[in-house]
């Protein structure tokens, strides 16, 4: 009987589960989502909460790249590995990473485009995220670190005439494409779970109650958009971020030459209800379902829905069942594990001449001078290697040691240099700052100075051009300029046709603007009629 627990890890959650394998018989032990802050912290409670001390442990990577090179189908395995190496190099090279930093696996199978080609489905990951990977699970027997993209396939009921798009929809979406049970691409999303939660939880301040407000809402068709706008205020986070990744799935599917039979949702968001006919709708009719593991059997008795939380932490349980690729597992065991091994290998001294115990034996005569010989030579090989390689791991681990000090102090010594950096740049914005009010300011001044000059010589003109229209009988007894254009002149005289004649002259002689003409009603007071023309100058 052999267990592996999966975990799973994005941003804020954790999900995990412990399957146990039987002969052909798979069982979920335990299984649960945790929220944290505290990763070490937390994974430190998944394990002692499922006793999983001495079990295997599988986990995912992210960030991994996947890039696609294609074959002729009719190279040797040993040609192909160095064409293939050969073509990430040049991709390094193009897209100026460093191939030493980074570590790849690849897939291969047959191309559906060329049947004389073969694809090849090539995955690297930056060796210091995989590091940090291994150190989170220093204590523990972490067994495998693999990509989810490829393993969530582990759990979906395939059939070899179909073909299928798996889109798990965690804090990104990877969209997994199977023809015929057989990986065939991978393509990342940059919007997923994370954009909605995110939202929800701005407004909540609680990513667990953002969690639950998700695995509680239920999304609706074109038909029932009506009750949709009524049940639930969160569906503005939910529902456009779920109509990005539909829509980028449904282009997804439009340019592929291969025809797509169904489509399996999974994920964080798959918590969603209804989420498989709102993607059923968008997708033109293409089958959608909820992505189930295919040994958990529905009944009265099961939640399953609790099950299809954990979907990439059970995909990735069976990744260390030896379901699935075999050949991307990223975790690499050091020398010392492997030695350990080989120490502790089950083998059976003796037996009975006749017998079989059906196990497979050695059988040794201890008794003989020549075994003893031989036993006790090797022995001490095995003890001088050991104390050899003892000592060499020492002096390498004491040297790591050292560069790391070495690192820190560089470290600590550039941190403090962009300190101060920092702090010469907030003194430049802030002189920069000021420079630029004080120029503005000048500015300012300098368009008001412009502008009373230039108008100081307008109202000379137009004092000089009235005297040259104004009626002898009229009489200005005021004139004003209340704004930088307008006009006010207040007029009087005996007769009021001589006031309509001055203000006639103003609009025909161009004095003021001839459509910002004005005048109120007259007054008289006793002979006097009394006018006030407003304009503006021209």
């Amino acid at each position: 009987m052999a267990s592996c627990l999966g975990i799973y890890i994005d941003r804020n959650i954790i999900k995990y589960a412990k399957i146990t394998k039987e002969k052909d018989d798979l069982k979920v032990d335990a299984f649960g989502i945790k929220i944290y802050s505290d990763l070490l912290q937390t994974i430190d409670q998944i394990v002692s909460e499922t006793f999983s001390f001495k079990d295997p442990i599988s986990v995912n990577i992210t960030d991994e790249m996947y890039n696609y090179f294609y074959m002729s189908d009719l190279l040797s395995r040993k040609d192909l590995a160095k064409a293939i190496e050969t073509e990430f190099e040049s991709l390094c090279t193009e897209k100026q990473y460093n191939p030493n930093a980074l570590e790849a696996r690849y897939a291969i199978v047959n191309d559906q485009n060329d049947k004389t080609k073969i694809k090849v489905i090539h995955v690297s990951e930056n060796k210091m995220k995989i590091n940090q990977v291994i150190q989170n699970f220093d204590g523990k027997k972490l067994q495998n670190i693999t990509p989810i993209a490829l393993t969530i396939p582990n759990i979906a009921q395939t059939n070899e005439k179909e073909n299928v798009l798996i889109v798990n929809i965690e804090d990104i979406t990877n969209i997994t494409t199977l023809v015929g049970s057989k990986i065939y691409d991978v393509q990342k999303l940059d919007v997923g779970a994370q954009q909605i939660l995110d939202e929800i939880n701005s407004k909540e301040n609680s990513y667990l109650k953002a969690y639950e407000i998700c695995k509680n809402t239920t999304i609706y068709t074109m038909e029932g958009q009506g009750l949709q706008q009524q049940e639930n205020g969160y569906l503005n986070y939910i529902v456009p971020n779920l109509f990005t990744i539909a829509s980028q799935v449904k282009d997804i599917i439009g340019a592929s030459l291969i025809k797509i039979n169904k489509v399996y949702i999974t994920g964080t968001a798959s918590v969603i209800n209804n989420i498989d006919l709102y993607f059923e709708e968008l997708l033109d009719g293409i089958k959608c379902e909820i992505l189930k593991p295919f040994f958990i059997e529905d009944s009265p008795k099961v939640n399953m829905k609790d099950y299809i939380e954990v979907n990439s932490a059970i995909s990735l349980a069976l990744q260390g069942l030896e379901y699935g690729l075999a050949n991307m597992n990223f975790n690499k065991k050091n020398t010392w594990k492997q030695i350990k091994e080989a120490l502790f290998s089950d083998i059976t001294f003796g037996g009975k001449k006749g017998k079989d115990n059906g196990k497979k034996k050695i059988n040794i005569n201890l008794n003989s001078p020549k075994v003893k010989q031989w036993v006790m030579r090797d022995f001490f090989g095995v003890l001088v290697l050991l104390v050899v390689y003892g000592g060499l791991a020492t002096y390498i681990d004491y040297g790591i040691k050292e560069k790391e000090k070495e690192i820190s102090d560089t470290k600590t010594d550039i941190n403090a240099q962009i300190t101060l950096i920092d702090r010469d740049r907030e003194k430049i914005n802030s002189k920069t700052s000021e420079y630029t009010t004080l120029t503005t300011n000048l500015q300012n001044a300098s368009d008001a100075a412009n502008t009373k000059n230039a108008y100081k010589n307008v109202i000379t003109t137009f004092l000089s051009e009235i005297m040259y229209v104004i009626p002898k009988e009229v009489v200005l007894t005021s004139i004003e300029n209340p704004s930088a254009r307008k006009i006010v002149i207040n007029a009087q005289s005996e007769k009021y046709e001589q006031l309509a004649y001055f203000k006639a002259l103003l609009k025909s002689k161009g004095v003021l603007t001839p459509s910002s003409v004005v005048s109120s009603e007259a007054t008289k007071e006793g002979n006097i009629v009394k006018i006030v023309i407003e304009g503006e100058l021209p």
